[in-house]
């Protein structure tokens, strides 16, 4: 994957995560001034990453679908079935960059999703191992090592 791919993958992660609220608007500020200095470019993109701090929570809501749309990236509705498949692709990536544990992979995609998405119902039944390890046969390192593969077919799709 080059490194243009990945700041366009980044960004669009950045969408999804903050259009449920697991990030903040600066956030997405940061990674369309990585989506630039990767070597992406569009005048929305400039105006994205432009922000100030203090701008980002007013203007990210305006600014980001129409930098992503000229990116051929999705900004994907809030609530809809395809937003809540890219947070949790996007959750699966983090955990397998280090950023999130497996057990809080699992507990963010049960919170956000409940086991009504069929993408990740396996993850929500997961997180309900975790809850009850201490009453079964099953060790932390066996349920990570399902959560780390459930992540990597996630991020694969």
């Amino acid at each position: 994957m080059t490194q243009i791919e990945a700041a366009a993958i980044a960004l669009q992660d950045h969408a999804a995560l903050w259009s449920t609220g697991e990030i903040r608007a600066r956030d997405v500020v940061e990674a369309a001034c990585d989506a630039l200095v990767a070597g992406l470019d569009t005048p929305g993109l400039r105006m994205l990453a432009a922000c100030t701090r203090a701008e980002a929570d007013y203007d990210v809501h305006d600014l980001l679908p129409a930098a992503l749309d000229e990116l051929g990236l999705a900004f994907h509705p809030v609530g809809s079935q395809a937003g809540r498949e890219a947070v949790a692709r996007a959750l699966a990536r983090r955990m397998l960059a280090g950023e999130l544990t497996p057990r809080e992979f699992t507990f963010r995609t049960h919170q956000h999703h409940g086991h009504e998405v069929p993408l990740t119902v396996r993850l929500a039944e997961l997180d309900d191992e975790y809850d009850i390890l201490e009453y079964g046969d099953r060790t932390v390192g066996q349920v990570d090592a399902e959560v780390t593969a459930e992540a990597r077919r996630l991020a694969a799709t």
